[in-house]
Order: structure tokens, then C-alpha cells, then sequence
């Protein structure tokens, strides 16, 4: 009996530290690719380039109405029945945890009712004269049709090539099924933020990826080659798109972030480039 005890606490301990090393190869590649700071540089970027505005501004009155509708709605409707239930698991932290959960359920219909109908073609703008506005205007004419003038909006055409799809059943499924992880106190929140996270960072290059015809075998490959700055860049959007009201304003500057992102990328700018599998190399320069 002793043994199958000391077998199974050795097969714990090495599944602990397989889970460990892979948690700290993660935390190092987001670290070195500084993936995590372009969420901020998306927000600095935004601001001081007025141009940039004018797709927010366009949807401004509506989202901001639709946004305000539901956060107050969510707290009116459901904030005391979950805080309710929350109590009994924790306690006093009920208050912060239950706020935390209506948050996110508040974020999570916003982004189905304002991806879906409000916001698509104005974050596909924004992202698009980002990338123009860093001199990557080659890659975005492989997507839309463009203009003559300096004004990166004003330059956008007709779109030929729209990566964005309808709210996803799975995302939505996705996201009820680790609600309930909000029960348990502050890990379970931590936790449903990073799932929450690496969901979200798998997106947020879909139109750069197109742009550059990768398939879905390359793309994936990419992503699975960089997984950790890709976490860490989901996990900062994440958090910024949590906050009411505001979250529709760092909707958009997350779609400049990502842009940055990408023409730092496109011009070997950042780390991840040094690390290219060879297969996406070539299919890059084919691309070009």
C-alpha cells in the first residue's frame, strides 16, 4: 500500500513540475517579446494620433448607450441574487467577487451585441490605419483597396478580404462554462481571466495573419510557437475590456495595440521575429 502511495505522490510531484516548467517557459517568452506592453502602447498610440478617432467617434453615441444600458441592467437584475450565493462561498470577498462576476457577464454581452452589430467595421478600420500609419501600407492593400492622401482613415477603400466573423457559439459556451470558476475566491477569478486571456490573445492577429495569406496550418503553427506573448497580451486586453463603459474605448485602443504589434513583426522589430519557424518565413516572403 506504502508504495502505490510514494508511486503516486512521485507521479504528482513530476506532473507538478512538468506543469511548472511549461508555467515559467511561458512567463519567460511573454517577458522577452514584450507582448504585454502593447495594450498600453495601443492606449498612447490612439491618443496621440487624432485619426485614429474617427472610427470610435462614428459608433461613439450607440455603444456608449448599449454599454451603459447593460452594466446597469446587470447590476440592477442580478447583482444581489449572485451576491447571495457568493456569500456562502466567500465570504466577505462576496462583494469584490460578485462585482468582479456582473463585470464580466456585463462584458461579455456587450461584446456579443456590439462585435456583432455596433463595432466590427470600426475596429477593422482602426487596425487597418494603424498598420498604414506604420508604414505597412503594402500588407493592408492585400486586403482592402486604398487610397492617395496622408490621412491613414481617410485612405481606406473598400474592404476585400473581412477576417471577422459572427460572435462564435464556442466563445460564448467557452465562457459560461468557466464562469462558475469566479465561485472560488481570488485563484478562481485569476483563472478565469487567463482562460478568459489565451482565448482572446488567439484572435487578436486574425486580420494580420490574413493579410499575409498564412494558412490556417501556419497560422496555428505561429501560435503555438509563441503562445506565452500571445497569453499575456490576451490577459492585459482582457482586463482593460472588463471595465464598464470604458471597455468600449480599450476595445479600440487593444486593436491599435495588436496593429502595433503586428508592423513591429512585419518590420523585425521585436524578438519573435528572431524565432521564426522556417516555414512561416518563406510563406512571408511568397506573401510579399
Amino acid at each position: 500500500m506504502s508504495g502505490i502511495v510514494e508511486s503516486v505522490q512521485a507521479k504528482a510531484r513530476e506532473v507538478a513540475k512538468e506543469d511548472y516548467d511549461r508555467a515559467k517557459a511561458l512567463i519567460n517568452d511573454a517577458a522577452k517579446s514584450g507582448s504585454y506592453l502593447y495594450p498600453i502602447k495601443g492606449i498612447f498610440y490612439f491618443l496621440s494620433h487624432r485619426s485614429l478617432w474617427k472610427p470610435l467617434l462614428k459608433k461613439l453615441a450607440p455603444i456608449v448607450t448599449l454599454s451603459v444600458g447593460v452594466v446597469t441592467g446587470m447590476f440592477f437584475f442580478t447583482y444581489v441574487p449572485q451576491l447571495a450565493l457568493m456569500t456562502f462561498v466567500n465570504g466577505p470577498l462576496a462583494v469584490l467577487t460578485t462585482a468582479v462576476l456582473v463585470l464580466n457577464e456585463s462584458s461579455a454581452v456587450i461584446s456579443f451585441l456590439s462585435r456583432n452589430f455596433v463595432m466590427q467595421d470600426a475596429l477593422l478600420d482602426t487596425f487597418d490605419g494603424t498598420l498604414i500609419s506604420r508604414d505597412a501600407t503594402n500588407l493592408v492593400s492585400e486586403g482592402r483597396e486604398l487610397k492617395s492622401g496622408r490621412d491613414p482613415i481617410q485612405r481606406l477603400g473598400k474592404v476585400l478580404k473581412n477576417p471577422f466573423q459572427r460572435f462564435s457559439p464556442k466563445a460564448l459556451i467557452r465562457y459560461v462554462m468557466y464562469l462558475p470558476l469566479n465561485f472560488i475566491p481570488v485563484v478562481g477569478t485569476v483563472a478565469f481571466i487567463v482562460l478568459q486571456g489565451r482565448s482572446r490573445g488567439s484572435t487578436i492577429h486574425d486580420r494580420y495573419f490574413q493579410l499575409k495569406r498564412w494558412s490556417p496550418n501556419q497560422k496555428a503553427e505561429w501560435l503555438s510557437k509563441h503562445t506565452g506573448p500571445y497569453l499575456a497580451f490576451g490577459v492585459l486586453a482582457t482586463l482593460l475590456d472588463m471595465i464598464p463603459v470604458a471597455s468600449v474605448f480599450f476595445s479600440f485602443t487593444n486593436a491599435v495595440g495588436a496593429a502595433l504589434w503586428a508592423a513591429d513583426i512585419e518590420h523585425k522589430e521585436t524578438k519573435m521575429t528572431d524565432g521564426t519557424a522556417p516555414g512561416l518565413r518563406e510563406a512571408a516572403k511568397k506573401a510579399e
